[in-house]
């Protein structure tokens, strides 16, 4: 049973307004994809483009080999989960998971067995008798997935299911969502504003911004080599560092200048920086790729490191890790530093970074140029 999905030159508009643009991708079957972005980046009207609770306005929807526009969605072999739980308050979480298969006729033999195994999945088997009003959010949540699951679907589709629950509960479900795929071998389709959800459980990331793709790609693609400055902005947390930056060619070599510091770029990157000489660029660095001076381990190629000076505004520590807030007088910088670093309020201190980890974007398009 191949439950890949595919979407082609996919359009969902409103009158003149179009909320999902010429979208494209392919979903293999089996696999976990995440669509991200901010509120009204049109993720959830595409989710349910697929599901067939809207219709596409012009494109292609396939699931597997079938064109599924015209089909109906009782009959795309799709379950969908909802942010909110809707269950019915009067059933027990039995009968919750299992109304849906009496509508379709299933032997009552068959329906405890389905259920019975989708309380195991979820570790929910010693609340069936329970009602949703006995329940924690986590637990609704759960009953509101097997629901889903007992019905064996072709494909999963989830509108950010997760966004009701508490920060500990929604790191928990994110695990048992990951095992679960893990055990059911299924297409799933995962809707979030939240890019650690994101980072966190897809194999897949689809980055929307105003109903357009920005990148599909795997996590550690997205972290580490972004499409555009939207994306690099978008994924990690804290968000990546931007400085605006003027290019400059002395003799030989070509050089960033951000005002408060200036470094010359290794030879690697001339070429594809040169256009950008005498024009403005916005220069990113990751929090982990700053480091201070005095509690820096050496381990690096100093080839590729560049140093500024930045006055430390706020000390975030976090346990295992502290955030040093600072300023350089025309940027503001995140620092991701070990917890024992010893960096005060107030104090000017002499950050190095490596050269080779940075990104530099068209400051106009917020394209990639390295």
């Amino acid at each position: 049973m191949v439950a890949s999905i595919t979407l082609k030159n996919v359009w969902k508009s409103y009158g003149k307004f179009d909320i999902v643009k010429d979208f494209n991708i392919e979903i293999p079957d089996r696999s976990f994809c995440i669509l991200v972005g901010p509120s009204g980046c049109g993720k959830t009207t595409t989710l349910r483009m697929i599901a067939g609770l809207e219709e596409v306005s012009k494109g292609d929807i396939y699931i597997g080999d079938q064109r599924v526009n015209d089909v109906s969605p009782k009959n795309r072999d799709i379950a969908m989960v909802f942010q909110s739980y809707a269950l019915y308050p009067h059933m027990t979480v039995y009968d919750n998971m299992a109304f849906g298969l009496k509508l379709r006729g299933f032997s009552k033999k068959e329906i405890r067995q389905r259920v019975t195994e989708a309380a195991d999945v979820l570790g929910i088997s010693h609340l069936l008798d329970r009602q949703p009003k006995q329940l924690s959010g986590g637990q609704r949540q759960r009953v509101a997935v097997g629901r889903a699951i007992v019905r064996k679907p072709k494909v999963f589709l989830f509108d950010e299911p997760l966004s009701n629950l508490d920060a500990k509960l929604r790191g928990q479900m994110r695990a048992e969502l990951k095992r679960m795929h893990e055990k059911l071998q299924t297409t799933m389709v995962y809707v979030t504003h939240d890019q650690t959800e994101a980072m966190t459980m897809g194999d897949k990331i689809c980055v929307m911004k105003e109903g357009i793709i920005q990148h599909i790609g795997e996590p550690i693609e997205l972290y580490d080599e972004p499409a555009n400055k939207f994306v690099a902005e978008f994924i990690g947390s804290p968000s990546m560092n931007f400085f605006e930056v003027e290019v400059i060619k002395r003799s030989s070599a070509i050089f960033l200048n951000e005002g408060a510091f200036e470094f010359a770029l290794p030879e690697k990157f001339e070429r594809t920086v040169a256009p950008y000489i005498d024009k403005k660029a916005t220069l990113g660095m990751r929090s982990e790729d700053i480091y201070d001076k005095l509690f820096y381990d050496g381990n690096r190629n100093t080839a590729d490191m560049a140093s500024f000076n930045a006055a430390v505004e706020v000390v975030e520590p976090l346990g295992s890790e502290k955030y040093l807030h600072l300023n350089t007088g025309k940027n503001e910088v995140v620092a991701r530093v070990n917890s024992h670093n010893q960096a005060k309020t107030g104090q000017v201190i002499e950050l190095i970074f490596d050269i080779s980890k940075s990104h530099l974007f068209d400051s106009k398009t917020g394209e990639k140029i390295f």
